[in-house]
């Protein structure tokens, strides 16, 4: 029997739902939730990225703009840019939209945002405040955003096994602190694979919660699956197709088709994970108008 389909976009419409009655409680209160994007160049993905958070954004009353700047944007200019709209107090989230040129180093550019407007929850004081547990700083949107999958999936998760390949900064390592974390829908026991972890199929068939998020295109194979394992596909890559208009096609961590028939349920790529990244966005960047006007 085929895998459940974990809709991320059912899921992410009903988080539209909640934060949108969230946005009409502040506007009778004469607050409207503000969101600026700053893109830094003219990546075509970057730009669909940013059209479909602003198209979002609008559906649920959060104003949102974008601030575009050259290419050839310099570090101290990008930081003015960023230190302007964390002095505006009708800014209430900032979101850097990756990737950055060469020459802005992320680190630096994200750490320059005020945590309190730190919406995507990339600031070394959220980061922090995750590892720690403190509820009060922002969860990283993709990250948050799986948990969400699990709770209104209904996928078990306390006690189980979830296995993360890929080890990154924006969704292995926060995700995996996030599972193991004792919550109603985390409580996991945790392993973080990645590309130096010898025989690493033995492992990923011992997950009851497989999260692919290493940047490799279909890698994740029905040999790499436990029967009846939950499965959540985080990649995004890119690879060739001359059928394409544009010359390539997007594939996810995981062979769908492969992994499908094995699995017990599964995110779709598109629309499983990246739907809720956006919920998760905009549902922080409302809290910071919540916490800006309390």
């Amino acid at each position: 029997m085929p895998a459940r389909i974990l809709d991320g976009e059912a899921f992410a419409s009903q988080i539209h739902l909640e934060t949108a009655s969230r946005v009409a409680a502040l506007t009778k209160r004469g607050v409207t939730p503000r969101l600026v994007f700053i893109r830094v160049g003219e990546d075509p993905a970057s730009r669909a990225y940013v059209s479909r958070k602003e198209s979002r954004a609008k559906e649920v009353g959060i104003s949102s703009t974008t601030l575009v700047l050259p290419e050839t944007t310099s570090l101290p200019d990008l930081l003015r840019q960023i230190d302007t709209l964390n002095a505006d107090p009708k800014v209430h989230g900032i979101l850097i939209q990756s990737p950055l040129p060469q020459g802005l180093p992320n680190d630096q550019v994200y750490a320059r945002v005020t945590p309190s407007k730190d919406v995507d929850g990339f600031h070394p004081v959220n980061f922090g405040k995750l590892l720690l547990g403190d509820p009060t700083g922002f969860l990283p949107c993709t990250p948050a955003g799986i948990l969400e999958i699990l709770r209104l999936g209904k996928i078990p998760t306390r006690g189980k096994h979830a296995v993360i390949v890929g080890r990154g900064q924006i969704v292995g390592r926060p995700l995996a602190v996030l599972l193991a974390q004792k919550s109603p829908h985390a409580d996991c026991t945790v392993t973080l694979a990645h590309s130096s972890t010898p025989n690493l199929s033995s492992i990923t068939r011992q997950a009851d919660i497989l999260v692919g998020a290493l940047g490799r295109p279909l890698f994740l194979t029905k040999e790499h699956v436990q029967a009846g394992a939950t499965v959540i596909d985080v990649g995004v890559n890119r690879v060739p197709d001359p059928a394409s208009p544009r010359g390539y096609r997007l594939v996810g961590d995981v062979d769908f088709s492969s992994v499908q028939p094995v699995a017990g349920a599964i995110t779709p790529n598109p629309g499983g994970v990246g739907p809720m990244t956006i919920a998760l966005l905009l549902s922080n960047t409302v809290r910071a108008a919540e916490d800006a006007s309390s």
